[in-house]
């Protein structure tokens, strides 16, 4: 199947607008069940100072916060809320939490979406081939922080060497990293100066500790497919229950979001039915705990860069299913 059929001739016209249609009611329902969850664990976790209950408010905590990029991702692609500026505002709000300013991720994430698995454009993939060890060290954060941390400091500084930038866009991501990075002093010094963690506590932390259940998502949704451009090739869903796809916003089903990313995040089920039905079978899927068994297994035998680029080489025990249309 070639890119311009996996794209163009899965929907009519109309049943597109009707998928595109925005909600703000869905969007604070969403945000507001994600954020009281966060609250929620805060005064949990507050609670349980001085106990062991601790680890567990802690790391419910930090995979909250974690996933909070899933909205991030979500409100950049202006699909959360039909008011723009109410999708900015969180957006921008979420990005400092995250220490992952809005402006650069939408840069970055754009041409993840333009150039999906294209190595020197894709600005989700412009890194060297994993090894075993380069892999195992992105899984467990410590990679991931490093590159986000400095990432900020450089860009603050005026460096930019992301080639997915473009000179008219390097000013704004330049002053919003300035922005972030002057706020996060003002955080630490206000907190010095009181003397309080609450900032490393309730919020650092918990998040820095849990990043691996993040990369989970994260890894998954492309790493050992097709560099084609071919979405139903080189992008993988992820077989999940219902409270995963709600910790995720909906991003579990990963090909429908990339084939028609205009679509709200509400919605990416009944597109990925659509879909699947009119491939007459079922797009690339598998779990995390499958997904991380298997490509663990392949980087232990041979790095990312020995294989082939344009096939699928991480891929479901029992393969692909495939249904027959019922027509």
């Amino acid at each position: 199947m070639d890119a311009s059929f996996s794209r163009r001739k899965l929907l009519e016209p109309a049943e597109l607008r009707d998928l595109n249609t925005r909600s703000d009611l869905r969007g604070w329902m969403q945000i507001l069940s994600h954020v009281g969850a966060i609250a929620l664990c805060v005064v949990l976790h507050a609670l349980a100072m001085g106990s062991y209950w601790v680890l567990l408010t802690g790391f419910c905590l930090g995979v909250l916060l974690n996933f909070l990029y899933a909205g991030q991702h979500e409100l950049s692609h202006g699909t959360v809320f039909a008011t723009r500026r109410v999708n900015e505002l969180w957006g921008r709000l979420i990005g400092f939490v995250m220490i992952f300013p809005r402006d650069f991720d939408q840069v970055m994430h754009f041409a993840h979406h333009k150039w999906t698995q294209d190595w020197e454009r894709d600005g989700e993939l412009v890194r060297e081939p994993y090894t075993l060890t380069t892999y195992l060290l992105w899984v467990s954060g410590v990679t991931y922080w490093r590159n986000r941390v400095f990432g900020v400091v450089r860009r603050a500084r005026g460096v930019i060497v992301e080639p997915y930038i473009r000179a008219d866009e390097e000013a704004k991501v330049i002053g919003e990293s300035r922005i972030h990075l002057a706020l996060y002093l003002v955080i630490i010094a206000v907190s010095l100066a009181f003397g309080s963690w609450a900032w490393a506590t309730f919020w650092i932390i918990p998040m820095v500790l849990t990043k691996p259940v993040h990369q989970l998502q994260n890894t998954i949704e492309h790493l050992g497919l097709s560099h084609e451009d071919n979405i139903l090739e080189n992008t993988r869903s992820t077989r999940t229950n219902g409270f995963i796809r709600w910790l995720c916003w909906q991003m579990p089903y990963h090909t429908a979001h990339h084939t028609f990313p205009s679509v709200p995040f509400w919605k990416l089920r009944q597109l990925n039915d659509k879909i699947e039905q009119k491939i007459g079978g079922d797009v690339w899927r598998m779990g995390w705990i499958e997904f991380q068994i298997e490509v663990i297994k392949k980087l232990s035998q041979k790095d990312e860069s020995q294989y082939p680029m344009n096939e699928v080489w991480v891929v479901p025990v029992n393969g692909r299913s495939m249904r027959v249309d019922a027509e």
